[in-house]
């Protein structure tokens, strides 16, 4: 009895199995975020939706754990929206600018709310949000490939753009830097699974890759090849037998072989041998001279010298006949000053440098924080030729990876199977 009311054993009963209930719905709905983070036709997108909802309910069903780091992470994340907020008093277009950090803005909560929420359940959770975005990858990649090839009639400009895969995206950048999480996570199914389903992830790395491929990004093709040196450094060095680090060097010469016979193969399609040395080159018309990328570039570092606080989200396209920077780590000192800048720049690197240091040291899970880790250094390489401070799956990246970091007390056995 409490308070005058008597609480009988099936009630009582019946009160946590309500709970338990909701709780599930909870666990499905992130998967359902996940796994329609591929679907970004339009904004805002499916995965905007439901994220929206998660950031709200997750903490309502108990399913978040807000440790010192990750409030330290929402810290930093305050100092950027903040500065980013002043910063767009200055713009011509305030209203837009404005929009552009509330987005911002949105996107920082989505990471750290994935962090809180890993948090509460490594093993479990990390479980349900890679099954999420694994499977938004697979389909993605399927869009990509099946409208690029033509495979379903009437729906090829659905899925690509300029002749590129591009997927259930917008861009085709988007789409290929999406995937290589995926990739990586395959990459080591190979080299830590047992041989039959090593063989599964051969198949599944080789769909990624082929999609990735047919994207024709240079920033996609650029991430993909950092994440994956990253990922054989790392688990190379961390490597506790001498079997796995030999197993790493016969995936890495294997992989190589095959991915020069794939490229030797595909080459004999005409279309795509005359778009693949189009784009396999380190500059394009658009990257040269005072107009160009790099021009761009030059001018973007004159403003942030000249404009301590900034110029205001997306400001420096209105001022440049709507040329984005193309760096993320220009853009944001152009949207949020100095102070911004220094925080996302110090927030990237600070990181890596943990996520490094995490995955040097047998730990639980450490399989997957290699995974993740060397995903996001794709991801921060990339930022260097591309805008990526809207890419929804930077911010999910960052999220699991710090969630990782921060793993106490999950089962030492799972290391090497996540």
């Amino acid at each position: 009895m409490i308070a005058g009311h008597t609480y009988s054993v099936p009630h009582y009963q019946a009160t946590i199995a309500r709970g338990l209930t909701v709780q599930k719905f909870g666990l499905f709905l992130v998967w359902l975020t996940l796994a329609s983070s591929s679907i970004v036709f339009a904004e805002p997108a499916p995965f905007d939706s439901l994220m929206i909802g998660l950031i709200v309910l997750l903490p309502l069903l108990g399913l978040t754990s807000f440790s010192g780091p990750i409030l330290f992470l929402l810290l930093v994340f305050l100092v950027i929206s903040a500065s980013g907020l002043i910063s767009s008093t200055f713009s011509g277009i305030m209203d837009v600018s404005t929009k552009h950090i509330l987005i911002s803005i949105y996107l920082s909560l989505s990471a750290v709310i994935l962090a809180a929420f890993v948090r509460t359940d490594t093993e479990r959770h990390i479980k349900i949000v890679m099954s999420g975005l694994l499977f938004a990858s697979l389909i993605a990649t399927f869009a990509g490939l099946a409208g690029y090839f033509g495979i379903i009639p009437g729906k090829q400009e659905l899925f690509t753009q300029y002749g590129r895969a591009r997927g259930l995206f917008k861009d085709p950048n988007v789409f290929g830097s999406f995937i290589v999480p995926a990739l990586i996570y395959y990459l080591h199914g190979m080299a830590t699974a047992r041989a039959r389903t090593s063989l599964l992830m051969f198949i599944l790395a080789g769909f990624i890759a082929f999609g990735l491929l047919v994207s024709f990004s240079r920033g996609a093709w650029f991430n993909a090849a950092i994440a994956v040196m990253v990922y054989g450094y790392v688990q190379f060095i961390a490597a506790q037998t001498h079997r796995l680090r030999m197993k790493l060097v016969l995936i890495g010469v294997f992989g190589l072989c095959t991915a020069l016979l794939g490229l030797v193969a595909i080459m004999q399609i005409e279309s795509v041998a005359d778009l693949l040395k189009q784009r396999a080159t380190l500059t394009q018309s658009y990257d040269t001279g005072t107009e160009g990328r790099f021009g761009g570039q030059l001018r973007a570092l004159g403003s942030l010298i000249t404009h301590p606080l900034g110029i205001g989200a997306l400001d420096f396209a209105r001022l440049t006949n709507n040329e984005d920077v193309h760096n993320v780590y220009l853009s944001m000192f152009l949207n949020a000053g100095w102070l911004g800048g220094f925080a996302y720049l110090g927030l990237v690197l600070t990181t890596l440098a943990v996520g490094f240091r995490s995955a040097l040291h047998s730990a639980p899970h450490q399989g997957m924080l290699i995974v993740l880790l060397a995903s996001f250094a794709g991801m921060a390489a990339e930022g260097a030729i591309v805008d990526t401070d809207h890419w929804r799956h930077f911010y999910i990246l960052l999220g699991l990876l710090w969630s990782m970091v921060l793993t106490r007390n999950t089962a030492p056995q799972a290391v090497s199977r996540l």
